[in-house]
Formats: C-alpha cells, structure tokens, sequence
C-alpha cells in the first residue's frame, strides 16, 4: 500500500497444496498426529513456496451428522481426538522453519459450531445449550490456539439465533475475555453480507456495525468492514477504538509472519519443493494409515497365487474422486488410481481385466452384464465404489447415505457372479452400507486418500502393508438413526437396562425396526494380525481433584503377522450432579508390534480433564466413582474404577 503495509495472501489448504493427502477425516483415522503434523508441514512448505501466507485450515468443527458434507474436512465426531489433532496441525502448518525461509499462519474453522448445523444440512440452524457448546464444539478451538494459531474463521451457521459472524458471546466474551486470545478474527466468505439473509440485518452497512461489535477484525469479500465503517465511526454507531484493535491486531499478524521485511515469496523455489519425492512418501504413509479394513471374512490379504483379478467399478480408473474435496492446487494427473496401484503390484503375474459396471452417480446398467462377465472369469474382484470427490465438502449435503446411482444394483450382480469380492470404498463421509456389511467377503475403506491412493490400496489388499485404521466417525446402519455417536447419554430407560414394565412390554429407548447400534462403531478397525489385552492396572485408585490418573494395559500381538494398533482410553463420569456421557475418549496411542510381542501401554490423564460444566457455566470436578476401558475401540475393552474424592 502507499504506507508500505504488504499483503497477506490466504488460500485454502485442506488436506495438501499440491502434494494432495487424504481428506481431514481419513488423516484422522491414522490416529497418529505425529504424522498429520508432518502431513500439515508438507502443505505449508509448497504453499508457502508458491506465495501463500496463511492457510484457511484446519477444520476443528466436531462432526457428528454424516448428512453434513464437510465432515469430510474435520477429524471425526470425537472431542478429545479433534484436539489433538487441531494441535498436531496447528504445529505442522506454523512451523517455524520452513524452507522457503517465510513463515504460515493457520486459521482454525469454523467458530462455532458449523457441525451442528440441523438435518446435517450445510449452512442450517444451529440450537443447542451454552453447556454442549462449551463441553463439545468449542475445545478443539481452544486446543489450536493453545497450539499457537494466530487467527480464526467465523462460521456461516448462526448460533441460538445469533449468526457466528455477529455473536459477541462467542467473538468477545469467550474468545477475547476469557481466553484472552489477541489473533486475527476473520470471516467465512461473504458471511458479513449474509447477515443480511439472516435476517437480523436491514443491509451491508447494518451488517458492518454487527460484525464489527461483535469482534470481526477482517471481512471476506462482503467489503462491508471497509465500505461503512468510516460512516459508522462518524454516526457515533461504532466506537474508533474497535477499528484500532482490528488494525492492530491485522498489523500485528503481518509483523509476525515477516512479510515487512519479505513480502514477496522466491518463485524460482516452487519447483524445488512441489510434489517432492519425500512429500510423495509421507503422502503415502498418511494414506495407508487412514485407510480402514470394514470386513475380512479370510480373503486378505489377496493370495500371492491369483491368476486372474476381475477389477470393477466407476471408481476404479478415476484420477479425480481420490483428490476429494477442496483439494487445492492438486491434479488429476498427479494421483495414482486403484487400477494404477493394482498394476504395478501385479506386474506380469496377474491378468487385470478392468470394467467400469456403471457411472457414480448415473442411471444407465448398460456394462453391468460385462462387469459380471468379468467377474465370473476371475480368480477374485476387486469392487471400487462409493462417491467421488464433488459429493462431499462443502454444500454438498445429502439425505440418502446409501450408494448413489446404479452402484448397489452393479454390487449385487456381482456378488451373485459367486466369486470372492472386497470391495473397496471411497468416500467423503460414513455410508449407510448395511447389503455390502453381510454379502462381501471384505470391505476396505479406503476415502479419498490423495495422490498416493493407488499403491496404498494395492499395498493394503495384497498384504505388503497391513491395515491398522480405526475409525473416528460411527457409520450407521440406517439414515433414521442419525446423529449416532459413541459418546451419548445413557437416557432414563436406556437401551439395554430394565425398561419401565407397560402393557406387558417394557418402554426403551430403542427403535421397533432397528438395533441402537451402529454398522461400525468409533474406533473400530481390523487387521491382518490380532491383539489380547490383559492386565489393566491403576496406579492409585483414588485421587484428589488435582490429581493425575496413571493407569495401563498389556497388549499382546497374537497372531503372526507385524501390526499397528490403537489403543483407546475411554472414562466414565458414573454419578453426576449433571447428566454425562455413556463413555468419553481420553487418551490413545498407536503401537506397533512384531509377532508375539507385547507392550505395556500407560496413560496420564489429569482429573482436571474429567470436568464438566454445571447448569450454571461453571467448570467443576465433582468428587465420586468412575470407570474406565482400555480396549481397541468404542465398544470393547478392559475395565477398571477409580474415585475421586474431595
């Protein structure tokens, strides 16, 4: 500008700049945010090189609607998890040296509450009480900030009748007075214009005035901050001291980032650093890691003596579905696809046939006979199906969870062709998979999994990898039973306790035509190898409110093969003065054993961590009884209690 201030230039980095990784949600189901930080410093070297100072990322809105798109781009339904890996990212993308000698700032999304949106319809209403907002949505935020992010995204949902982009409760009482957070607040896209559509203002310039005294430092697009406000000023309606602070901090922000003393980046790097062999490699690690195995009924790893492998679907040659959504500065011609993979793990050994059996989303069954054909003449199918990358992210809700356009029929056929199937499933979001669940021999979930989705497939299915996934959103077994978390409440006639006797048949809360439970619950993953769990110890079996829990397992490879496993930590509150979850997520570890090896595996949690806030929005730690699993998911473990006392 004419005073020499420099521009900060943001962009969208999702999940990689060029060098694309799997979505968010898959990254999370690695369970390793060592490795996402890793993955997120990737993003922030080739961003950066090519002239990007801050990056719109990462998503930490809880997810907890598979209806809702973008719960492709956050790290499941799960609060403990989703900060940790706010941290783990927040890291990588600020890490402070960077090879292109600049610095990135992240920009944590959406304050608040987005994932809440009602129906899981992108944009809707969100009503819920300040206790859920401040238990469930708004700690991932605090953990980035904590992590050091130095701005945020306002969100587009408004938030008990007060738009994200004009609430002082969340904008300033929260953010600046009790976090006492001095970043740069920034809006979603036109979100300050949309005040206007919400209704609680007349135009642009009564828009401005809200934002503004709500806390909004910058305005994405509208140009309402910068059109009005001098006028406003001068009307008396906004004080010039809120303009001072969003300056300052604005000012502050670019110091930081040195773009003063940098304001141009170095473009003779960019092709230094773009889709370098190393960032090639992590994509690889991330992708085989967040890839999930549903089902094995004993056909994986594929046998080393298939001669013919029939392999099908629309998704199975697609260059563009693995990229997914927002998926920055990534090319189709970059990734590797399914059949890619196959081929190149196969060589000359295996004949591939290849049919596509029908398109994504189209209604013509025109290649389904072929598909079957194909089938019949193999060894074993490889069935790739799902959505691809424009079903998922942003406006892109849907009602049905089930395979879109002919896909189920094209399943079916070939299921009947009587040859062993695995399919492999790409996806933005859990599907309601409930045929595939009891009619494959073997289902591998495998997302949007990025540039390197073909070889991670193929390392996957033929055992030279082996799948440790776990995942960190619950899939139902019907669209009727959404929102289905792990971490719910028990209810005062839970599914499985006595009921109330009427009529001689008691009253539950269950459904009449469906168990509670999901397909797949959180946490769940399978592997080519087993593990036992034994021997579960509490240091100190009670503990002050300022306490810290020590307690650990033995885990025990049990099969014969090397694995990965996930070790989850799960607590209970088990009598509160408020009503709390049946089992909350507090601590995780990845392992990796040999054969026959075992492992001690510990966990620290404070006692501080197992609060809550009370009808009145104070956080507390009530003294009393709890119970707590070690296990390999949501639903299993060993089981321990510990007191707290006052």
């Amino acid at each position: 500008s004419q005073l020499g201030i420099p521009l900060i230039v943001g962009n969208d980095v999702i999940h990689g700049y060029r060098t694309i990784f799997p979505l968010p949600l898959a990254e999370s189901c690695t369970w390793d945010p060592a490795l996402l930080e890793q993955a997120a410093r990737v993003a922030a070297e080739e961003a950066s090189a090519c002239g990007t100072d801050w990056i719109f990322a990462p998503m930490v809105d809880i997810g907890r609607d598979p209806r809702w798109g973008r719960v492709a781009e956050g790290a499941g339904e799960d609060v403990f998890l989703c900060m940790e890996l706010a941290r783990a990212r927040v890291r990588g993308f600020q890490a402070a040296n960077l090879e292109s000698g600049r610095r990135i700032v992240a920009c944590p999304k959406h304050y608040v509450a987005y994932g809440a949106a009602e129906a899981g319809r992108d944009y809707n209403t969100v009503d819920m009480s300040e206790r859920t907002l401040r238990e469930v949505y708004l700690p991932p935020f605090k953990a980035a900030f904590d992590a050091g992010a130095g701005s945020v995204m306002s969100a587009f949902n408004d938030l008990n009748g007060v738009p994200a982009t004009a609430n002082p409760l969340t904008l300033r009482t929260i953010l600046r007075d009790e976090w006492q957070w001095q970043g740069v607040v920034l809006t979603d896209y036109n979100a300050v214009g949309e005040l206007v559509e919400h209704g609680i203002a007349e135009d642009d310039r009564a828009a401005a005035r809200l934002s503004a005294l709500a806390g909004v430092d910058m305005d994405m697009i509208t140009n309402a901050l910068g059109a009005h406000l001098a006028e406003l000023v001068e009307s008396g309606e906004v004080p010039e001291s809120v303009i001072d602070e969003a300056v300052r901090r604005i000012l502050r922000l670019k110091f930081q980032l040195g773009l003063f003393e940098r304001p141009y980046s170095d473009e003779s790097r960019v092709e230094q650093i773009i889709l370098r062999d190393d960032f090639r490699t992590i994509a690889l690690e991330v992708a085989q890691k967040s890839m999930v195995l549903l089902k094995n009924d004993g056909l994986l790893p594929l046998a080393s003596s298939l001669k013919q492998l029939a392999v099908i679907g629309p998704l199975a040659d697609d260059k563009a579905a693995p990229l997914g959504c927002w998926a920055g500065q990534g090319r189709a011609d970059d990734v590797e696809s399914v059949l890619d993979g196959l081929r190149a793990v196969c060589g000359d050994d295996v004949t591939l046939t290849h049919v596509r059996g029908c398109d994504v989303k189209g209604e013509s069954t025109d290649e389904i006979d072929a598909a079957v054909s194909a089938a019949r003449e193999a060894d074993a199918v490889v069935l790739v199906i799902g959505e691809d990358a424009n079903m998922s992210g942003e406006a892109h809700s849907r009602v049905y969870l089930d395979l879109p356009g002919q896909q189920q029929k094209l399943v079916e056929a070939v299921v009947a062709a009587g040859k062993p199937v695995v399919v492999v499933l790409m996806t933005g979001r859990p599907l309601v998979i409930p045929w595939l669940a009891k009619h494959v021999a073997a289902i591998l979930l495998a997302w949007h999994g990025g540039i390197r989705t073909g070889t991670a497939v193929a390392n996957l299915l033929f055992g030279a990898a082996n799948p440790a996934g776990k995942l960190t959103a619950t899939f139902p077994r019907a669209e009727g039973q959404i929102p289905v978390y792990y971490a719910h409440k028990n209810t005062g006639r839970p599914a499985h306790g006595p009921g109330t006797k009427q009529f001689d048949d008691p009253f539950r809360s269950t459904y009449i035509d469906a168990p509670n439970e999901p397909l797949y619950p959180f946490g769940f993953g399978l592997s080519y190898t087993t593990f036992d769990y034994s021997e579960i110890q509490i240091d100190t079996p009670e503990l002050s409110a300022d306490g810290t829990l020590r307690i650990s397992a033995v885990v025990r490879n049990t099969g014969s093969r090397a694995g990965d496993e996930i070790v989850q930590l799960y607590i209970r509150d088990d009598v509160a003065s408020v009503t709390r979850a049946v089992k909350e997520l507090k601590g995780f570890q990845r392992i990796s054993l040999e054969p026959g090896e075992q492992r001690t595996v510990s966990f620290e949690v404070s006692v501080q961590s197992l609060g809550f806030y009370t009808p009145a929005l104070e956080y507390i730690v009530e003294p009393g009884r709890f119970t707590t699993w070690i296990g390999p998911d949501s639903t299993r473990g060993l089981e321990a209690r510990f007191v707290v006392r006052s």
